[in-house]
C-alpha cells in the first residue's frame, strides 16, 4: 500500500515542472531582452548617423569672402558679369568647386537659370592645382550673365545660389544700383 501511495503522489512532479517552467521563462526573458537591447543599440546608432548627416548637410561649408562686384556693359545699360570670392567656413571639409559638380543658379523676378556659366580663379597666397577649395584658399568666381542671355538692368534685385556637391547652398542676394557703371560694388 505504501508503494501505491508513492506512485499516486504527484507533489514531487509539480515542483519539478515548476522549476522547468521557471527556467524556460528565464531563458525566454533573456533572449527577449537581448533582442530588445540589440534593436535599441541599432536604432541609437542609426539615429546618430542621421543626426551627423543632417548637421553636415544643413551647415554651409562655404562662405562669401569680401565684396560682390558687378561689371557693367555701360553701352547696353546692363550687367555683364558678377564676381565674388568664396572661402571655407571654419572647421569644414574641403569643397569641390569643379563646374558641373558645384552649380550656381541665377534668380530674379523674370528669370531663373538652374546652371549658369561661371569660371573660377584662385586668388591669394595659397593657390591650388585642382578645383578643391581647402583651408586657407580663396576662390574667385565670375558668373557670366551676358553669356547666358540674362538682362540684369538697374535697380533690379537678383539672387545667386551656389550649390556645392555636399552641404547647404550659399545664397547671395543683391540689388543693382540706379546707374550701371563699368565696375560696381554691390553691398
Amino acid at each position: 500500500m505504501r508503494i501505491s501511495r508513492i506512485k499516486n503522489d504527484k507533489r514531487a512532479f509539480t515542483g519539478l515542472e515548476a522549476a522547468i517552467v521557471l527556467t524556460a521563462f528565464v531563458v525566454v526573458a533573456a533572449v527577449f531582452s537581448y533582442v530588445v537591447l540589440n534593436a535599441g543599440f541599432f536604432t541609437t546608432e542609426k539615429s546618430k548617423e542621421v543626426i551627423h548627416t543632417g548637421v553636415s548637410q544643413a551647415t554651409s561649408s562655404i562662405e562669401l569672402f569680401g565684396d560682390v562686384i558687378a561689371h557693367g556693359n555701360t553701352s547696353a545699360d546692363r550687367v555683364k558679369n558678377i564676381t565674388f570670392t568664396l572661402t571655407l567656413t571654419a572647421g569644414k571639409n574641403p569643397v569641390d568647386l569643379t563646374p558641373g559638380r558645384t552649380v550656381i543658379s541665377y534668380i530674379d523676378e523674370n528669370t531663373y537659370l538652374s546652371n549658369t556659366t561661371w569660371s573660377i580663379t584662385w586668388v591669394g597666397e595659397t593657390e591650388t592645382a585642382d578645383n578643391i577649395l581647402e583651408f586657407g584658399e580663396k576662390a574667385q568666381i565670375t558668373v557670366e550673365l551676358e553669356d547666358d542671355g540674362v538682362t540684369l538692368g538697374k535697380n533690379k534685385e537678383f539672387t545667386l545660389e551656389v550649390k556645392p556637391p555636399e552641404g547647404a547652398s550659399l545664397t547671395i542676394t543683391r540689388t543693382t544700383p540706379s546707374a550701371i557703371d563699368a565696375v560696381m560694388n554691390l553691398h
